[in-house]
């Protein structure tokens, strides 16, 4: 079954925020839509401002004749523009000028302009020429027509920004406006307008928000790192919350209490079997001195057959403590040193059993930083399962070479290949009669995984087992 891909938070993220962006704008311009719908609103310029202003003020004075009243409003606009300036003709022909008009609107300007109801007067752009606003107004003084401007020239020391827009909508016969035909306009022009605003947003998005992503999980990551490296001998170890973000730091919580859970149940369980195979070994010892008290017949030797097997079984138990001996407790030492006094102890063993024991030495040093009795242990069990398995007869050799590697080698029937990761594993024995708990591979495997070392079974064309333990050199 293929396994299911996990999804990217990352992506998730970016996918979704753009989206987010994009329906916010869209939301945003729907509901300016919304607004400018209902109120209508009709946007003035500088120009178009100053006649609204003006147009208010004129009036009549006692013998009819045209004037422009000192406003409130004009006064006002005035402040804000000083230097605006108006004429303002009726249909008489008088006039009303204030400011300094720019000549080109002091003249006639003939029957079109003098038609029109409103219109916005401009030059081209290297015409120094001010634009005016001109508009037909029904005022106090009647219909008149006003011409004004905010300045005299179009000459600037800085920056001039002028933006001008014009939106005409489609109307009915009466005047109404007829949205059915303008719509698809207007949704093209909002298209145009939103689509390169998403695209920037989506860029940016996507640029951006992996970094983010990256940086906001920085701490996640170091604690990941971290929990890879909890094992059998680390179980305590309790994975760090301080830079975890705020959302998963539950998780990281309830991790570090199933850690210290687990962490108890495993010491229980040890204590349990430390525990017990201590106290196996008082009948045990008792067993074994009434049994050499009988009488030597083949009854009575196997009875001690059994009692050596049930006393190296609870050993064996007794040898798993030694896993939890803290790292602090090693020390430097010299391998040949350390396995020559192995050596040395399993030598008579190896004789009563049959065989002859030969220590091969490297050419050079070789120094390993280890806990000393646990390699002794491991050592042991490895020359113990030679003896037990090498066939009876033969050579039992211990060999050390300088890259910090032990073989214990047999000439007995060997391991077969399809058995040679199973014996590793705890209780496995190859002949279920054999005296051997099926401990002492395992327990020289976890030892050897403690140390940074390995330990396996090497395969060649010559007779019996070998099984290589190495060990990280200190240089």
């Amino acid at each position: 079954m293929k396994k299911p891909r996990t999804r990217s938070l990352q992506w998730i993220l970016v996918r979704r925020l753009i989206l987010l962006q994009a329906a916010t704008l869209l939301i945003f311009i729907v509901l300016c839509a919304a607004a400018l719908w209902i109120a209508n609103p009709r946007l003035l310029i500088d120009n178009e401002a100053a006649v609204a202003a003006i147009k208010g003020a004129v009036s009549r004075d006692g013998n009819g004749k045209l004037i422009v009243q000192e406003t409130e409003e004009l006064a006002s606009f005035r402040e804000g523009f000083p230097n605006v300036w108006y004429i303002v003709r009726d249909d008489s022909g008088q006039s009303v000028r204030f400011g300094n008009v720019p000549d080109v609107y002091a003249r006639n300007f003939g029957e079109l302009l003098g038609e029109a109801d409103h219109a916005t007067i401009g030059f081209s752009e290297d015409d120094l020429r001010p634009e005016a606003y001109l508009e037909k107004a029904a005022t106090r003084a009647g219909t008149v027509q006003i011409i004004a401007g905010t300045r005299s020239s179009r000459e600037t020391d800085g920056l001039e920004l002028s933006i001008s827009a014009t939106v005409d909508v489609a109307r009915n016969p009466d005047g109404s406006r007829n949205w059915e035909k303008a719509l698809p306009a207007l949704a093209v022009i909002i298209i145009i307008l939103l689509l390169p605003i998403v695209l920037v947003m989506g860029a940016t998005t996507l640029v951006t928000t992996p970094a983010v992503v990256r940086r906001s999980f920085a701490g996640l990551v170091e604690t990941v790192r971290q929990a890879t490296r909890i094992d059998i001998g680390t179980r305590a170890m309790q994975l760090p919350v301080k830079n975890v973000p705020q959302e998963i730091a539950p998780l990281v919580h309830a991790f570090n209490e199933a850690l210290g859970r687990l962490a108890q149940g495993y010491d229980r369980h040890n204590r349990f079997l430390t525990d017990a195979a201590h106290e196996l070994r008082t009948p045990i010892a008792i067993l074994r001195t009434r049994a050499e008290l009988l009488k030597q017949e083949p009854q009575s030797a196997r009875l001690l057959r059994d009692i050596e097997r049930l006393s190296h079984l609870a050993q064996q138990l007794l040898d798993h403590q030694l896993l939890d001996r803290p790292s602090d407790q090693r020390q430097i030492v010299d391998l040949a040193d350390l396995v020559s006094r192995v050596a040395a102890d399993f030598a008579p063993l190896a004789i009563e059993a049959g065989y002859d024991l030969a220590f091969e030495p490297s050419p050079g040093k070789a120094h390993v930083e280890v806990n000393v009795l646990q390699i002794e242990r491991a050592l042991a069990n490895l020359v113990r399962n030679a003896i037990e398995h090498g066939g009876g007869s033969g050579t039992i050799t211990i060999a050390i070479d300088g890259i910090g590697g032990i073989e214990v080698r047999d000439e007995g029937p060997g391991i077969p290949a399809e058995e040679r990761e199973n014996v590793f594993e705890p209780f496995y024995r190859l002949q279920p009669q054999s005296r051997g708990a099926g401990l002492g591979l395992n327990l020289a495997r976890q030892i050897a995984l403690l140390h940074d070392g390995t330990i396996r079974i090497l395969t060649g064309s010559w007779r019996g087992a070998r099984i290589r333990m190495e060990l990280p050199v200190r240089s």
